[in-house]
């Protein structure tokens, strides 16, 4: 199971939100840049980028930083946020990002998504955000009636499912291993987990359910859990 750093881009800053929610932000770095350099140096073998200017505003507005994260590795990365348009999606891939995730667009107009893996493939990732078990729009803003276990059946073209359980999500409180494995038991496709991994036990539950990667933020910038020692049991 791969283990995905991830770097929350807001203001230009690396930043965690609590439960996705704005006021609740702690900035662990001005440099984001150097964060990056700094997970690739411990062993990321892949980067996890969020938008979270473009999650709220509906358009990407860290590109140029992703620019610069991207030239720096060696790594691929893959940047979700704001992506809600085939322009913008054409736009990020062209700075050199492995992988699009597509969120908010993909339930709202779902043939987007076709289109973009027609033409893109691997490259195109949908990202389902839960909350309850229903899934979370306009950077979690809000919550819509269809649940995430029927969203991820109608995502059938897609290669690479990232699964984020809301509550979860930087609480340091451990994941929501039934909810993600009732998404991994659906789909055929790749599930990435997202939110709350926390200690080695997390990673551990993760990689039994199935799921293909996992994705750790705060706990990394806590101290909570050390990358070298997620990747070792992943």
């Amino acid at each position: 199971m791969q283990i995905l750093p991830a770097i929350d881009l807001r203001g230009g800053k690396c930043v965690n939100l609590v439960q996705g929610i704005a006021s609740q932000e702690t900035v662990f770095s001005d440099t984001p840049v150097e964060m990056a350099v700094q997970w690739q140096a411990e062993g990321a073998e892949y980067l996890h980028l969020v938008d979270l200017d473009g999650a709220f505003q509906g358009e990407s507005a860290n590109l140029h930083i992703v620019g610069e994260i991207v030239s720096a590795l060696d790594i691929p990365v893959q940047l979700g946020g704001g992506i809600r348009s085939m322009g913008q999606l054409e736009a990020v891939l062209a700075l050199g990002v492995d992988r699009a995730i597509l969120g908010t667009v993909a339930l709202k107009q779902p043939s987007l998504v076709k289109q973009a893996c027609a033409e893109y493939s691997a490259r195109i990732a949908v990202g389902i955000d839960a909350k309850d078990g229903m899934v979370a729009t306009e950077g979690w803003l809000e919550v819509s009636q269809k649940s995430a276990v029927e969203f991820a059946h109608e995502m059938a073209d897609v290669q690479t499912i990232i699964y984020t359980d809301i509550k979860s999500d930087g609480m340091l409180k451990g994941p929501n291993v039934d909810a993600t494995a009732d998404i991994i038991d659906a789909v055929p496709a790749n599930v990435i987990a997202s939110g709350g991994v926390t200690s080695l036990t997390d990673v551990t539950a993760l990689k039994q359910i199935g799921a293909s990667g996992a994705i750790i933020g705060r706990a990394l910038y806590t101290g909570d859990l050390a990358l070298r020692d997620a990747i070792a049991a992943g």
